[in-house]
């Protein structure tokens, strides 16, 4: 039988495309703006040395770039949908280009702006202004976060000096990236009948999840063998970059990296580590999840190349996009009349760009335009892509509601809280789901879906935020990481997070040179936090009603950056500066172990 053929661009139903003409209505109108955009270099450049000489002067500046921001966001979103439709159409690719030009010279010329209010703009003068000048007064948060940053701003020498460094301190990411992605090699593996499998980052784990062991360990051995080969050279790069973070956060005056990176989002440091300890706290869950995984697998020993296996076999749901659409519908009707309207017009309106076609952008995404959110998929009627459409649901609902109900200037929710929306979706679906049912067979097999979603992102996650944040103290103390002090760290923390259920394979120890997120700066916590955060919030929806839901709309998803996250987050019933939340979602966690056990002990 023949492969079914992927349809061009062309031939894709409108329907199931997004309705970008909703940006502009042709190339002509995107060109044109582009050209006024041009404008704005010079437009920003007049204010220099100027912008803190009166309170209207400021306010003039900063509605400038309110402006400026509203055009950017039309344009960047038309350029860049357009070039995903289709990536192999090269006029899209240059309006990408041309408009990124632009931007360059936007921000040159806009550069001398946080100096300047550091600089000219006193607290008095700000809290006087702000009193007497109600327009101002929109922006005095903003202000206040710039003022806020004084004591990390260096002289002007210092500053152009750091900013020379730049280039460098990305050079171990970049680095990385071309060894993991361009030059690394793994030998075949091979399954049960000596078969040979191609072994890259994208098959790795649909290797492992594989139902053939001898598969599974062949892969498991062929991906760490080949970082096994370069371990010294990857423990280099990796001590160049968490080098590099503490060069920058120590020059900054920061008390430690980890309070340099947390504080561009206003989160406080001790959500990082009640996350870390709200988990060691709940370990045994972990540790029931092994023994029941071994125990279901019926193997005599549980090897990590078994933790991502399947264990309920033998089931599939099939899903089309009009039966994942109307799934979501009900599953999403505790949120209310007004979340299922916007829902329904996301759905009915053509928010969605729903089917993969030649050239298309892999994966999924959402994008919050100010017209309305876009939503990329590429459906392929699997359980999956439904979790995929409410997830990017909730992060277009997130964007429409935040930019509906705030001034531009805070209307974009920053990333501490941006999975938040998208996952609670999730689980109020899977929560919908395992209610109704009474099949045996897919209760557990949505069971085993939504314990991996913890095992993966809350366990999984935390445990890489520790390995980080330990490999920080350690180059903060003067020391240097090898690959022997790597390995030994993330060996004792695979065996603390996954006890002595699951064999301490000596190639686990070399996870952490796979994993590229080590290199984006106290990045990863944020999935255990959201996820947490999300499951509390669908928990109080579902056990609440009504006022849950109002405050998790008005309070939270109609936020956008009005307060910092943690804030935003207590509006809406869930404090993350506490280890409750983490704590109440892995009682979940565990309750679900239970049923899965009952269903098939």
């Amino acid at each position: 039988m023949a492969a079914e053929r992927i349809p061009e661009r062309s031939e894709v139903s409108p329907e199931n495309t997004w309705a970008l003409e909703d940006i502009f209505p042709t190339d002509e109108a995107w060109e044109q703006a582009l050209e006024e955009l041009k404008k704005f270099p010079e437009k920003i450049a007049a204010y220099k040395g100027r912008l803190c000489e009166s309170p209207e002067t400021l306010t003039e500046y900063l509605e400038l770039c309110d402006e400026l921001s509203v055009r950017v966001d039309a344009l960047a979103n038309y350029a860049q949908r357009k070039s995903d439709e289709d990536t192999a159409v090269a006029k899209y690719q240059s309006y990408v280009g041309q408009l990124m030009n632009v931007l360059v010279a936007v921000n040159s010329a806009g550069s001398f702006e946080t100096p300047e209010i550091i600089e000219t703009l006193s607290e008095d003068t700000l809290k006087a202004w702000c009193a007497d000048n109600t327009p101002l007064a929109l922006y005095e948060r903003k202000l206040r976060k710039i003022l806020d940053m004084k004591e990390h701003v260096l002289s002007d020498a210092e500053e152009k000096l750091l900013a020379m460094t730049g280039e460098m301190g990305n050079s171990a990411e970049n680095i990385y990236s071309m060894f993991a992605d361009a030059d690394l090699k793994f030998a075949d593996a091979v399954d049960k009948d000596g078969n040979a499998h191609q072994v890259t980052h994208g098959s790795y784990i649909p290797l492992v999840k594989s139902t053939d062991r001898v598969l599974r360990k062949s892969a498991f051995e062929s991906m760490y063998g080949g970082y096994g080969n370069f371990r010294n050279t990857c423990a280099a790069t990796l001590n160049a970059q968490i080098k590099a973070v503490n060069f920058y956060s120590q020059a900054r005056k920061y008390s430690s990296s980890l309070e340099a990176a947390l504080k561009a989002n206003e989160v406080p440091t001790e959500v990082y580590t009640n996350l870390i300890q709200a988990v060691h706290d709940n370990m045994h869950y972990m540790y029931d999840y092994v023994a029941l995984r071994k125990k279901l697998l019926g193997v005599e020993e549980l090897h990590y190349y078994d933790l991502y296996t399947p264990i309920v076999s033998d089931f599939e749901m099939k899903v089309t996009f009009e039966e994942a659409k109307e799934t979501v519908l009900k599953a999403l009707a505790p949120m209310g009349e007004d979340y299922f309207a916007i829902l329904r017009e996301g759905f009915e309106n053509r928010w969605i760009d729903v089917y993969e076609n030649e050239g298309k952008t892999s994966g999924a995404y959402s994008a919050g335009a100010r017209v309305h959110p876009y939503v990329l998929l590429n459906h392929k009627d699997t359980l999956d892509c439904m979790f995929t459409l409410a997830h990017e649901m909730g992060h277009a609902i997130h964007s429409y509601l935040s930019n509906k109900n705030q001034p531009v200037v805070y209307s974009d929710y920053v990333i501490f809280v941006a999975e938040v929306a998208s996952t609670c979706n999730e689980a109020l679906l899977m929560q919908y789901l395992l209610k109704n049912t009474d099949d045996k067979k897919e209760k557990a097999y949505l069971i085993n879906y939504f314990l991996e979603q913890f095992r993966t992102t809350l366990y999984r996650q935390t445990m890489f935020a520790e390995f980080e944040l330990k490999c920080n103290e350690i180059c903060a103390s003067g020391d240097s990481l090898t690959a022997d002090s790597l390995c030994e760290i993330y060996g004792e923390l695979n065996k603390l997070y996954f006890g002595d259920g699951v064999v301490l394979d000596e190639e686990i120890k070399l996870e952490w040179a796979r994993i590229p997120h080590f290199y984006y700066d106290y990045y990863v916590y944020q999935y255990a936090t959201g996820y947490s955060a999300a499951i509390a919030l669908s928990q109080r929806i579902l056990n609440e009603g009504a006022p849950a839901v109002k405050d998790y709309i008005e309070g939270f998803l109609s936020g956008g950056c009005s307060t910092d996250p943690i804030s935003l987050l207590k509006k809406a019933g869930v404090d993350m500066s506490t280890t409750k939340p983490v704590t109440d979602a892995l009682k979940l966690f565990g309750d679900l172990i239970k049923q899965m056990d009952e269903l098939e002990g």
